[in-house]
This record gives C-alpha cells, structure tokens and sequence, in this order.
C-alpha cells in the first residue's frame, strides 16, 4: 500500500494512491492532521517523538489533551492511507516505535524531499561545470511547486518549514539563472529575474543576477536603474549600502565589463585542523548533518559542541567546519571567545561582534559602539549571505546571546565547557572521551605504531591513565615522542602514582591541571552563588573517596540543604566537570577527581564528619528496618539518616549504596583521626547484615578486620566484641571453624570482662554454630544450653529462640533427630509468636532436614515449602539457598523428580556462585542424587 501512496506539499497538503500514471486523491482529514502528516513526511523515514509532534502542531499552545490529539490524528491517517487495515493489526505506513512515530514511505514518494534531493544533484552537477544537466534538474524540481508550501496549515512547525522550503526555491532559482548565464542563455530569465527582485527588493544576490541579464541584454540604462532602486531600498530599510557584490556588479557596468560578477571578498578564518585528528566518525556525521545537510537545505542556525575540559571540543569543531566550509561560500569566521582562560579576561559580546563586522567588510570606525547596534549590523550583514561563524570556548549563553538570531543560510558553531539550552532550532553534542580503540589510534599517530603496538597491555593501561581525555593522551604522546629512550610501560609507571599523575601530565603549554583548573576558577570567582557552592561543592567531593555520590549525601557534606546540594552538582554538571551516573546520583571521572583532591580545603574535617555520620546513621536504620529482629547494630549517630519506609525499601537502598557505603568506611578506618575512624566502624557494623545475606564474605571480613584494629587503638572494647562477632561468622561461613571459634572466644573474654550479659550470650549461640558448622556437634550442644539459660535469665527472647534453633541442629547432626524435631518445634512457636520471619525461615528449613532424616517426607516438603516462601523476598542468599537444596531433596524423596529438578535448578542458578564450604558441597550432591534418579528411573521405564 505505501509504495502507491505521494504526498505533496509544496503546496497545499495532499496525498493520493497512484496507479499508474493516475492517482485518486485522499482525505487527509482536520487542519492539524494535515500538520501531523507534514511533519512526518519532512523527517524522512526518522522517527518523530511524541514531544516534537506537539510542539510542532501547537508551539507554547498546546493544550492539556495534546498527546490524546496527537493519537487521533495519528489514527485518522492510518484509516485514510490504509483503510483496509484490521483494527488490531499493525500499521504498515505509519509505525509507533518507542523513539516515536515513523512515516515508512520512500521520500521519492514526497515532493519537498524530492525536490530537494533533486536541487542538490544540480548543485553537484554546477560543481563539475555541467551547467546544462544542472538547468534540467533543477526545471524538474521547480515543477513540483504548486503555490506556497504547507498552505493553510497552522502552527509552528508549518511556519518554519514554510520558510525553509522558500529559502531553498529561491536559492534553486539563483542556481538556475547562474547556469543559465554561464551557458548565454540570458534572455530567457530577465523576466523571470525582475519578478523575483520585486518579490524580494532587499535580496542582493537576485539583483545582481538581474543586473548582468539585463546588461548582457542591452539594457544598460535599466542596469543602472535596478542598482539604484536597490542601493536606495538597503538605506531606507536596512540602513546599510550595497554588498561587494552589487557593488562590483555595477562598477563593470560603468566601465561597460558583461562578465559575470565576482562575489565579495571572503573571509577565511578558520584554524588549522590537527594533522593528527583520529577517532570521532559518529560525531563528524551528525554535525555535518546541521551544518551541510545532505539535501542542500539551508543549515541549522546554531550547532553547539559542549564537553569537559581537555575532551576536544575545539579540534573537533575545526574539523568539522573545514568539512562543511564549502556550504558558506560568504566567509568563515573564527574567534576564540576566551570563556576558560583565567589570565586574560573573557571577550564581551561586543568584542566578538565588532571582530566579525571587521572581518566582513565593515570599517573600524563604522562598528557600532552599542551591543544592540552591533547586533543589527551583524544580521544584516548576514543577510542574504552564506556565513559560518566559529565561536570557540564561549563562556556561557549570556556571553554569544547577541549574536544567535542569524539569518537562514548562515550558521553558528560553538564551543563550551558549558551545556546550553537555546530554543528548538538548536542542536547541542555532549562531547564524551575517547573510546579505548580511538584513543590506542590516537597514541599510534603521536608515537608511531611501533611503539603503541609493542606492548598492547600497557598501552591500555595508559589510556585508562589518560581517562579518554585527548588532551592528555596529546600530552602522553608528546612526552613519549620526546623521550626515545621510553617505552610505555615508563610513562605508565610514573603515572600510577595518583599523587603526580596531573604533575606528569603536562608538556609545554599543554596541561591538564590549568585546563581543568580555568573550569574551577570560573565556578569559584563567579557571580553568582551556585557558583561559587559548585566550587565548594568540587573541592569538599574530592575529600571523599567514594565511586558515585547522591544529593543527600552532598548535602551532608557541604552542610546545606539536599535541594541546595542538588543545584550545587547539578552546576558542575553543566560545567562538565560531573557526571550524572543515575537519579539524583553523581560521579567524577578520574582526573577531575586527582584535581578535586588537590583542592582539599582548610576546613576538611567536619565535611568529612558530617558526611560520614550520614552514611552511618543511615546504613544503621536501613539494616533495623529491613530486619528489625536482629541484635547486632551498630551505634546511634547523631546525623539525619537516609529516609526509608519498610524492609523492600530498606533493602533496596542498601543494596543500592553498598559500594559507596563499603568504600567510604574503608576510607574512614584507615584514617589516623580516632572520631573518623569510629565513624568507619559504625558504618562496618551498620552495613554487617547486608552483606551477610548477600554473602558478601570478603568484603565484610575486610571492613571487621580493620574495624577491630581501630576498636584495638582506641580501647573501644565494646565495638570490639561485635567486630570480632562478625568476623568470625565471615571465617565459619567460608569453612575456617577453628579461626571463627577463637575470635568468638575473644568476643566473650571481652563480654565478661564488661559484664556484658547479651554480649555474653550471643558470643555463646555463636560458639556452639560455630560447633556445628565445624561438625562438633557434642561440642555445640553444651553452649547453646547456656545460651539458652542466660537468654530466659536477662529476658532475651531472641536468644531463647536462637538457642533452640542451635540445639535443634546439634541433636541433628548427632543423629537425635526426634529431639531435634522436638526442639525446633519449640523454637518455631517463638519466632511465629513475635513475628520473626527470618527466624521461622530458618528454623522451618531445619526442621525440614529434620523429617527427611525421620522419613516424614510430607511434613518436611510443607517446611520447607513454607521456608523458600519466607527466603523468596528476603536477601538471606545462604538461607534461600539451603532451603531449595532441602525442597528438591524431599521431593526425590516422595518420588516427583521434576519437581525435584525444577528446585535443583533454581538452587544452582541462585547459589552456583557462592563459595561457601558446606552448602557448596551439599548444592552439588543434590545435584548429582537428582540426575541419578532422573536416569534410573528412565532406564525403569524402557
């Protein structure tokens, strides 16, 4: 259906279904349908998102139930185009995908997109002096007009596109009466000419074609006459004198010279590319896009190119103006607008203008002194010409707002550490570094590929070094160019010190540390003060050594308000010195956070204090909410802990910061300072129950191993016994029983030596796990019958429940499985009592273990039914995992094998990646006893 379908829109807008050479029109429906399908038809099979269609048909109008619209008249089309189609069945011509609506129709089946397409095959074909091919082509596309383009259709996209496609029948009309001239064929436009120059009075271009039919003609006087009715116009309305061009064109009508007009002098401004420019082949295709479209449509107006400090921004931009150059045969101008250059102060407004004025043709003395004078001038400068401007490390917006409302045809290129927002006709590219494949290239072309290629693993580690900063690896292929007697592994070395990475970063005039430190300045000497709270906010980040950073936690850190924080990392963001890694969630990349540390103020201590008892304070609630039944926490701090609302919650944001959380407590118990160092163990301690669910095994030994140190220092003898507590269960979880029990034996040297009665019965309940783990169990059953004595003595229920559930597994292990059985029972109506459902997991697996040995399959199955249940939610991985292996064993045991394997299954996939000893060994003995019954009763059953 859509290969039979053209739509016209030069015009007013029509579409019909041909066949053949006829077509029967369609019923495109309401005026803003109309809009709907123009607005498809011009992106050329793109997708157009559901935003852009609204602002298109409405602009600032659009009302509330705009998108509901937007699917009616999207609706409507694909009933018209295709009204055959099923109600259910899926759009052929008109595909709602999730980056937005395409039209699937071949843009030879579109009049604007063929018209164009034809323009710029004339234009090539001008280019290669076949003026004749050119006329044809463009006789072609200029039949396709059948009145102005988009008649009638409202709204804001209809009125840009109306003046675009004017733009370009006016230029293909200039193109073709330039043909035709070279080719003597002046007497067939001068008609043709005269009415284009009284529909457009103040276009130079068309007068001067007109000037050189005319006296090519013989009609001298009228010449002179179209001059002078145009010189008067550019005063009356512009305020300006004629153009070079119009100018020359009438001087060789004085001196009685028909060749045709030379254009004005042109400026040629642009820097020299790179020579050794390599990489960045997506980012060259989508600026040249804007800038030379493929079409031979006029340019967009402002193309920016934003980025950090050192990513290429200005190499890049050159490059690309000298590929697109060709497309503003006018002038190329350049200007360095010095926006990140602390020892020479940035270039005004003004200053840029009268640079560009100056450069195109204006006399210095004639350059307005008033910035909205200046601005007029450069428009009408502009005027009619085809002029890229270069505007290199601009400030901000403020700095170049005088100089964006160019006319069409011209184009603005910029260049900002700063992320700008300028209205829809913009386009902004987010520069990011060098991929690690570009960056290799670029060393190769800096040292010889020799060098690079001679060892490939260091000249990786360089690049990460480098952090895909071009200007650093410029930097490192400078240094290693200079120095032969290097190889890269030398450069490596020196730069493995975090400490004089940015010092050896530096050759000449090139330097990381003063291009990311003319960023900084700017923040901290700006006049505002979010700027300045930006740069507090860089320098204190820098304190912290944490891979990613939340608002929260900023606010905490610079001692203000999050909302107040956010802006502060939101304007270092914008300034590229940021990174956005999530919502509300932050990170610098390497070198920025090298030169954050240097910025470390006077002050550091109590930022890092604050932000510290933060995290503490927060870990600490998160782990109470998520399981409120434990006993092991860490100590109140005094700060405003992270807000959570229930266990999902709890756990989510713990699972969601560990890495921060992990890394700013190791960070605080290696410090020297006693009050930092006691924050990093709270936080070890407030963060212990995650990981042990999680089985975070290493991690959590690590952060226990050097809390204890801490607690040693300092004589902290109660955060002592729980930092011992917790190593040893990290050591009996990963089969080391022997060194587990005698950091237990410690944790109860110290509980007595305190008269800690809870510690004291705690360190006791883990002894006798600890037993049992280690097989022991006549060893186990002895301390979890004192526990249990001094549990019901101080009134600790959960010791009670915790030494049932021990001597459950005592007398399990030993064989006494009735007694285990009894025991656990006993245990289970505690933990249902009091709604501890880790607990009941727990106990519920272990009595489920219980049965099998007893040969109750049923009621083991229904335990450990329930026990996966309770497990499933949680983020108790060993317990899940135990709880699965015992399922599958008491459904082989009733005889259901796929159910068997179906739990089996889900055991491996959960826990095949835990290195923990026993239910590593048991996961694969259930897995083998599953196959081999699988197998048996196959070879039965044949």
């Amino acid at each position: 259906m859509s290969e039979a379908i053209f739509i016209r829109l030069l015009g007013a807008v029509t579409a019909e279904h041909r066949r053949g050479c006829a077509g029967d029109p369609i019923d495109l429906g309401p005026a803003r349908q109309q809009t709907t399908l123009a607005i498809l038809a011009s992106a050329a099979t793109r997708p157009v998102p559901m935003d852009q269609l609204v602002a298109g048909i409405w602009g600032q109008e659009a009302p509330r139930n705009a998108e509901q619209s937007v699917y009616t008249y999207v609706a409507g089309l694909r009933n018209v185009f295709e009204p055959g189609r099923g109600r259910r069945q899926p759009s052929r011509l008109l595909a709602g995908t999730s980056a937005g609506y395409i039209l699937c129709l071949d843009p030879t089946r579109v009049d604007a997109l063929m018209f164009a397409q034809w323009v710029g095959e004339a234009r090539r074909s001008q280019r290669t002096g076949d003026d004749l091919e050119a006329v044809r082509r463009l006789d072609e596309a200029l039949a396709m007009w059948r009145g102005t383009a988009l008649s009638g259709l409202p709204g804001p996209f209809a009125e840009r596109e109306r003046a675009r496609l004017e733009q370009l029948l006016l230029a293909a009309l200039e193109h073709r009466a330039e043909s035709l001239l070279r080719l003597g064929r002046h007497g067939e436009i001068v008609e043709e000419l005269r009415d284009l120059t009284r529909r457009h009075p103040l276009r130079e271009r068309v007068r001067e074609l007109l000037m050189t039919a005319l006296f090519r003609s013989g009609h001298r006087a009228e010449t002179l006459q179209v001059y002078e009715e145009g010189r008067v116009l550019l005063a009356e309305e512009l305020g300006l004198s004629p153009g070079e061009g119009l100018r020359r064109c009438h001087e060789m009508v004085l001196r009685a010279d028909a060749t045709p007009p030379a254009r004005e002098w042109t400026p040629h401004q642009l820097p020299r590319p790179l020579a050794e420019f390599v990489g960045r082949s997506r980012e060259i295709v989508r600026l040249k896009e804007r800038l030379a479209p493929w079409d031979d449509s006029p340019p967009g107006p402002l193309v920016i190119v934003s980025g950090p400090p050192g990513v290429g921004k200005s190499t890049l931009a050159a490059r690309v103006a000298h590929l697109a150059k060709d497309r503003f045969p006018d002038g190329q101008l350049y200007v360095n607008c010095r926006g990140a250059t602390p020892e020479l102060p940035a270039l005004t407004a003004l200053d840029v203008l009268g640079r560009f004025l100056r450069a195109l043709g204006v006399a210095p003395d004639a350059v307005p002194a008033d910035l909205d004078e200046a601005a007029a001038m450069w428009r009408s400068r502009l005027h009619d010409r085809r002029v890229l401007a270069l505007l290199d490390d601009a400030a901000d917006l403020a700095q170049i707002r005088p100089l964006l409302s160019v006319p069409l045809g011209s184009a603005l290129l910029v260049t900002s550490r700063e992320s700008m927002a300028w209205g829809e006709d913009a386009f902004q590219l987010e520069l990011d570094r060098m991929s690690q494949a570009e960056s290799a290239t670029m060393l190769a072309k800096l040292v010889g590929a020799g060098r690079v290629s001679a060892d490939g693993e260091q000249t990786a580690r360089l690049v990460r070094l480098c952090d895909g900063l071009p200007l650093a690896l410029r930097i490192a292929g400078a240094r290693l160019a200079g120095r032969p007697d290097w190889s890269v592994s030398t450069l490596v070395s020196r730069l493995s010190d975090e400490r004089t990475r940015l010092h050896e970063l530096a050759a000449g005039d090139l330097a990381v540390r003063s291009s990311l430190a003319a960023s900084y300045t700017a923040l901290e000497r700006g006049p505002r003060t979010h700027d300045r709270l930006a740069a507090r906010a860089l320098s204190l980040l820098g304190l912290l050594h944490v891979p990613e950073v939340t608002a929260e936690a900023a606010g905490a850190l610079l001692g203000t308000p999050t909302p107040a924080a956010e802006e502060a990392l939101e304007r270092l963001v914008d300034a590229h010195l940021l990174d956005r890694a999530g919502q509300s969630r932050y990170q610098l990349h390497d070198l920025i956070r090298l030169f954050a540390v240097e910025l470390r103020p006077d002050d550091s201590r109590g930022p890092l204090i604050r932000v510290l008892s933060y995290y503490a304070a927060s870990a600490r609630l998160a782990s109470h909410v998520s399981d409120p039944h434990r006993t092991q926490v860490a100590r109140p701090v005094d700060a405003v802990p992270h807000a959570v609302g229930c266990a999902a919650e709890a756990d989510a944001w713990l699972q969601q910061e560990e890495t921060v959380l992990s890394a700013a407590a190791t960070q605080a118990l290696n410090s020297p300072d006693d009050t930092i160092a006691g924050l990093g163990v709270d936080l070890a301690f407030g963060i212990m129950w995650h990981q042990e669910r999680f089985f975070h095994m290493t991690e959590m030994n690590t952060l226990n191993t050097l809390a204890l140190r801490v607690c040693e220092r300092t004589g902290d003898d109660a955060a002592a016994m729980l930092a011992h507590d917790h190593i040893s269960n990290t050591l009996r979880m990963t089969g080391r029983t022997d060194e587990a029990i005698a950091h237990l034996e410690a944790e109860l040297a110290l509980a007595r030596r305190l008269g800690d009665a809870f510690g004291e019965m705690r360190a006791m309940g883990n002894l006798a796990t600890a037993n049992n783990s280690g097989l022991r169990y006549e060893e186990a059953l002895p301390w979890a019958e004192r526990q249990l004595v001094l549990a019901r003595r101080i009134g600790a229920r959960v010791g009670v429940r915790y030494a049932l559930t021990v001597m459950g597994g005592a007398h399990q292990g030993a064989g006494r499985h009735e007694k285990a059985r009894e025991t656990l029972y006993e245990a289970l109506a505690d933990a249902e009592e009091v709604g501890d459902l880790l607990h009941e997991a727990q106990i519920r697996a272990s009595l489920g273990e219980a049965c099998l040995d007893l040969q109750e399959s049923r009621e083991a199955l229904a335990h450990l039914l329930r026990a996966v249940e309770l497990y499933t939610p949680s983020t108790y991985r060993i317990g899940r995992l135990r709880s699965l292996i015992g399922l599958s064993r008491a459904y082989r045991t009733l005889g259901d094998l796929d159910s068997a394997l179906s739990a089996i299954t889900k055991a491996v996939a959960f826990g095949g990646g835990l290195s923990h000893a026993r239910w590593g060994r048991l996961l694969r003995e259930e897995q083998a006893a599953v196959h081999k019954a699988r197998d048996a009763a196959i070879v039965h059953t044949v």
